[in-house]
């Protein structure tokens, strides 16, 4: 086949709204587009739906010299070795990056700031070829900034909206139909085809409450799965970045690119991955595999870990349920020992045991408290080892910009971080030490462990996000994958997507992916966001 001249044209069948990654490389690999086509194609997206028309507002900034890497590639063909090559892959702003694009976590106080040397992730998908598009926007620091902060909102990003109803803004400018958070950018940006994937990150629900409310396919590792070397941080102890993309192929396709031991996160030692995360991909992965449902088995409406589910939560579980069995998959509907114990997600409600804290003046939130404790100790160390061309140095300095900036700093703001300047900020304190002991008994022992050893299960479900902080706390694996569209999202009339999770034990990706690749298949309900068609 005749090789494409630089900057052919996609071809029309390869249609970019909507494409599969799978998809995309296929075209690369068979000469019938280039990098440099696909980026001139995403980046005339982007200014139509996310600079113009809908103001999506996912992409927070775009890399200045990505037209000039994708030309570099225009030679190179996806292979065994460059997996990727010539995919644009937009990555959260939390994510470091060493080249002309700043790492900002959002904050209006590291506008500017640079990184000194590429996070592990962006070395990673730069070894297998992909071109960083640039910067997803996200909830400002991962949404530990402020209780009251907006799914999406940053100081320095603005606010994403939905793909599915961008026109609908309430109060303050606050989307009606949340876009989900805190990796709000990266999944509106994959939902409306503006990148070929994305990458996320997650401290609890992170990536899976923007897949759900935008209708892609997650995956939350487990922790210790994927570096965590250059990611700005919450809580190291949960802290995991996760591709986020528009099929579970394509997931399990930059799962083999990540998932790679890391010296500069020791966690990474321990890691435990199959040779290839799509070989076992299967569309009868679920016949006899045994699925936990947490609810009350002698209520048919309460399929759902925390009580009853609405209307038409309910009636999409039963569904996605009776799916699941003519699938051949056993259904094990018991109450999980820990129901109850934990919030939804993503949140910052979640507390297993009193916050210490608020008993000091200044931290009315209620927050985790071992969000609180680790965030300073992290957040310090970033910027000590990984910041620069910033007079950022610490925390405190972040607390005093923005209060010396408060009129657009802190819009909604900073009760979060001035709890957790309240701590020593080395994980010395007994409150630290004893709250994370109880995380582990709670979502492990007689969590998701418990629960699972008893019922004898492959993997637990879980509607849309609802399972995140459970999963999230344990530090095990989440996939997230479309399960339809929900017409009273968030009290609306409007048609918007709602996913399902299948979570389970620490290092089960590969099966989780089984799982979800079976179910995907078999439903079909992932949709493109409507009014967002091919240029």
């Amino acid at each position: 086949m005749k090789k494409p001249t630089r900057g052919a044209a996609t071809p029309p069948e390869l249609r970019l709204e909507d494409a599969p990654m799978s998809d995309i490389i296929e075209a690369l690999a068979g000469g019938r587009t280039t990098a440099t086509a696909l980026m001139k194609a995403y980046l005339a997206r982007i200014a139509a739906y996310d600079r113009g028309g809908p103001a999506l507002n996912s992409v927070r900034a775009l890399n200045p010299d990505a037209l000039a890497i994708a030309g570099e590639l225009d030679g190179t063909r996806p292979s065994a070795k460059r997996p990727l090559a010539g995919v644009p892959i937009l990555v959260k702003d939390n994510i470091a990056t060493s080249d002309r694009q700043p790492t900002t976590a959002g904050s209006l106080a590291l506008e500017g700031a640079r990184a000194r040397r590429d996070a592990t992730v962006i070395k990673l998908l730069r070894k297998a070829g992909a071109v960083i598009l640039g910067k997803a926007n996200l909830t400002e620091f991962a949404n530990i900034l402020a209780v009251e902060m907006p799914s999406g909102y940053s100081s320095l990003g603005g606010q994403v909206r939905n793909p599915f109803a961008p026109a609908l803004m309430g109060d303050h400018d606050i989307p009606v139909v949340t876009p989900g958070g805190s990796s709000s950018g990266s999944a509106v940006a994959v939902a409306a085809g503006l990148c070929a994937a994305s990458i996320g990150t997650e401290t609890s629900g992170s990536l899976l409450h923007p897949a759900s409310r935008n209708g892609i396919v997650t995956v939350k590792p487990t922790v210790g799965l994927i570096s965590r070397a250059g990611i700005v941080p919450i809580a190291h102890s949960q802290d995991t970045a996760g591709p986020m993309t528009r099929t579970v192929r394509d997931a399990a396709i930059l799962l083999n690119v990540l998932a790679v031991s890391d010296p500069r996160d020791p966690i990474t030692e321990r890691l435990r991955r199959p040779a290839d995360y799509t070989a076992d991909l299967a569309r009868d992965a679920l016949k006899e595999a045994r699925i936990g449902v947490p609810s009350d088995p002698s209520d048919p409406l309460n399929d759902c870990y925390y009580g009853k589910l609405p209307p038409n939560g309910a009636k999409l579980m039963a569904e996605v349920i009776g799916m699941l069995q003519d699938l051949g998959a056993v259904i094990v509907r018991a109450n999980m020992p820990t129901r109850g114990w934990l919030a939804g997600p993503g949140t910052k409600m979640a507390v297993l045991n009193r916050n210490p804290l608020s008993k000091n003046k200044g931290n009315p939130t209620g927050a985790p408290i071992v969000f609180l404790y680790e965030l300073k100790y992290g957040l310090n160390l970033y910027l000590k080892d990984w910041a620069t061309n910033t007079e950022i140095k610490t925390m405190a300095d972040i607390i005093a910009f923005n209060a010396a900036n408060a009129k657009e700093a802190l819009r909604f703001g900073q009760d979060l971080f001035l709890a957790a300047d309240l701590t020593k900020g080395d994980l010395s304190e007994r409150e630290y030490k004893s709250a994370r002991a109880m995380d582990l008994l709670a979502a492990r022992t007689h969590g998701m462990d418990a629960y699972m050893n008893q019922h004898k299960l492959d993997a637990v479900l879980f509607p849309a996000a609802m399972g995140a902080a459970i999963a999230a706390n344990a530090g095990y694996p989440s996939v997230m994958v479309p399960a339809g569209l929900d017409p009273g999202a968030d009290g609306t009339d409007m048609d918007c997507p709602v996913g399902v999770t299948f979570a389970g034990r620490a290092w089960s990706e590969h099966k989780l992916l089984r799982l979800a690749y079976a179910y995907e298949h078999a439903s079909q309900l992932r949709k493109a966001p409507p009014g967002l068609p091919a240029l």
